[in-house]
């Protein structure tokens, strides 16, 4: 399906790590109108607010990567705020993209939404048929809400308006490199950062560092997201998950981490601390049937992080 440059694109979120790099991959892609509002400017989770700027400006795409994300620290103290405001983004601009008649809406939920102990790789159907990992539940019962939201806009109205992705872990530049309220791999480079800086010779992570985790670069999450623009008719009323088809485990992970900022210390790990799920691996077969694939690994994610991490963030 063909996607005029000049359409109006609106990205929900376009500070954060997955709308900075929709930005950067739409205007690569010669796309000209894009639209964005700071939170000051437009409060999403305000439907007053949120319904006279779709009127205004009535984008025909809306990437809606705006929302309060957090490791496994912040989801712990605060549960009752990231279900809250997820839960309001995702009704008033979904309700707004609905009445002003938005081509397309691409929503995002994440990998937390499946079962703790679910079959690994992990596929679509697997979602509710067992019990979510408790440290990220209101979280994940707000991405589940909006996965529903989606299906039951499209089926009640018979459209195809609303195309729900499911990446795995993201991590990448415009990252919150906050040590407790941060993604893994954020978390870890500022942590282990530190260390080598403090000239520490050990360094003690959250966890057993045994769970096996699958992370996918922002920009390649941007590029899929724009590839489900541009092939809209061809999804069905379903979710789709979207990762690299690989894994390794926080320790490996840590390791990798260690080595590209260089530090030769010792890592022990705090075996009191929740592990969370054992094992989260996508399968993303029918995202990949479509035609799309990953083009960064996680070795050169890491190091490109890094350097974003030493030129924009220190």
């Amino acid at each position: 399906m063909y996607v005029d440059k000049d359409s109006k694109i609106y990205v929900a979120g376009h500070t954060g790590l997955l709308g900075s790099a929709l930005i950067k991959k739409l205007e690569q892609k010669g796309f000209r109108n894009i639209i964005t509002r700071t939170h000051e400017e437009l409060d999403l989770t305000r439907y007053d607010e949120v319904k006279v700027f779709f009127a205004k400006n009535k984008p025909e795409y809306v990437f809606l990567a705006a929302g309060a994300t957090g490791g496994i620290v912040a989801n712990k103290t605060s549960p009752y705020y990231y279900l809250r405001v997820n839960i309001a983004i995702q009704d008033n601009v979904f309700e707004a993209a609905h009445k002003y008649e938005a081509k397309h809406l691409i929503f995002y939920g994440s990998s937390c939404i499946y079962p703790k102990y679910s079959k690994q790789p992990i596929k679509e159907e697997y979602l509710l048929t067992g019990e979510i990992e408790e440290t990220s539940e209101a979280y994940a019962v707000a991405k589940i809400a909006g996965i529903s939201a989606c299906k039951a806009y499209n089926t009640q109205y018979n459209i195809n308006r609303f195309i729900a992705l499911v990446p795995n872990s993201l991590y990448g530049y415009n990252d919150n490199f906050d040590k407790d309220n941060s993604h893994v791999i954020a978390a870890l480079i500022r942590k282990i950062y530190d260390a080598k800086i403090e000239g520490r010779k050990e360094i003690v992570l959250w966890g057993s560092g045994t769970p096996r985790r699958e992370f996918l670069f922002c920009e390649d999450v941007a590029d899929a997201s724009i590839f489900a623009m541009e092939n809209a008719k061809r999804f069905k009323n379903k979710h789709y998950n979207v990762g690299t088809g690989t894994d390794c485990t926080i320790k490996e992970l840590a390791d990798k981490i260690a080595s590209v900022v260089g530090y030769t210390g010792n890592i022990s790990w705090d075996r009191v601390k929740p592990d969370g799920a054992p094992k989260k691996l996508l399968d993303s077969t029918n995202f990949s049937k479509l035609g799309w694939a990953p083009s960064t690994s996680l070795e050169k994610g890491l190091k490109m992080t890094y350097e974003y991490f030493l030129n924009s963030v220190i």
